[in-house]
């Protein structure tokens, strides 16, 4: 699969159909995969965490979810098709498991969200089987606790709602053990989903202003925001 190198991490060049049909290859195949929703904020964070920078080098596909990205392959010669957003892709892949009878775990957020958004899931999908909810943490006391209950439950598609880079280490140290053939760390997804979020109005996420709604609705989300806006665009630069 062509993929773009931006500060030293491939991104793949991808679509959101052809990101469906992979994880449907990869469900078919059954060896445990890794999904990063790889956005300018994780490229930064890479740049001084040896740790995550592995993740993302060693992770199965890397989805282009960012408008910067698109912007810094165009910086370099290349081309990356669309961005491939990951709160997208969660109900894009709930409503194809609908149709294709895929098993759903949700894992992550605050107590009680994996299981509203499972509802949420399941009334917009008729037919949809989310095997399991757990909220958890990415403790490493705490996954022995996690891991057995995944591997009885034999999800398809394991969604990690612990913010990254915790989610995204998470699914690498474990993925072997869990066995699932697609493992997603999701971000603040779950909460979107359950209503305890909102997102950026479309016509915003399409200019790419989604960092300004975010920053007038979290401002203490500053310094992360300043990550993916300032601090990236002039990495890439540099580069």
């Amino acid at each position: 699969m062509r993929s773009v190198t931006i500060l030293g991490i491939p991104i793949h060049a991808v679509t959101m159909s052809e990101t469906l049909d992979w994880v449907a290859a990869a469900i078919a195949k059954r060896a445990p995969r890794q999904i990063c929703t790889t956005n300018p904020e994780f490229l930064v964070t890479a740049q001084r965490d040896a740790a995550f920078r592995g993740v993302l080098n060693d992770s199965d596909l890397n989805i282009p979810d960012g408008i910067g990205l698109l912007w810094a392959a165009r910086r370099l010669g290349d081309r990356l098709p669309e961005r491939v957003a990951g709160s997208d892709l969660v109900v894009a892949i709930a409503a194809r498991a609908a149709r294709e009878g895929w098993r759903l775990y949700l894992l992550g957020a605050a107590p009680g969200v994996a299981e509203r958004a499972a509802d949420v899931l399941r009334a917009a999908h008729p037919g949809l089987l989310v095997v399991g909810t757990e909220s958890g943490s990415p403790r490493a006391e705490d996954a022995e606790r996690l891991i057995g209950p995944i591997v009885a439950a034999r999800p398809d598609v394991l969604f990690v709602a612990y913010g990254a880079p915790a989610q995204d280490k998470w699914i690498a140290a474990h993925r072997a053990r869990l066995g699932v053939p697609v493992a997603i760390g999701v971000g603040g997804t779950l909460d979107f989903i359950a209503g305890q979020a909102s997102r950026a109005p479309r016509w915003v996420q399409q200019l790419g202003l989604e960092w300004l709604y975010r920053f007038v609705r979290q401002p203490w989300r500053a310094r992360r925001i300043a990550a993916a806006v300032i601090e990236f665009p002039l990495a890439v630069l540099r580069r």
